[in-house]
């Protein structure tokens, strides 16, 4: 039984497409994930932030997900940023090595 189950909530702002997630975020929801995803991540107009600040757990199939969108909107030369990381989430992301790839960023967004 989970805790705390995953939440997608996507935000437009006038400079992003924001989403949201929070909860566990693992090899059960990838289909949830993918979803969101799908509706913004083609999308070049703005920046595709994923606000990680309600996100408790992480596993190498949400990890991987998180890559594939970072190359994704790099090929695509748009912006991709990703904030508000929960401490222990982080220090996955310093392991692993994915940190120096991932940037916060649109920070006149609330």
């Amino acid at each position: 039984m989970k805790l705390d189950p995953f939440q997608v909530m996507q935000e437009d702002s006038p400079n992003a497409y924001i989403l949201h997630l929070s909860g566990e975020l693992d090899l059960s929801i990838v289909p949830q994930l993918r979803s969101a995803l799908e509706q913004v991540m083609n999308r070049s107009d703005k920046a595709l932030v994923l606000n990680l600040r309600g996100l408790t757990y992480i596993d190498s199939t949400g990890i991987g997900i998180i890559v594939s969108v970072l190359k994704y909107r790099d090929e695509m030369k748009a912006p991709f940023f990703v904030r508000e990381i929960p401490p222990a989430i982080q220090r996955l992301f310093d392991l692993t090595g994915i940190s120096r790839y991932l940037k916060e960023g649109i920070e006149d967004e609330a």
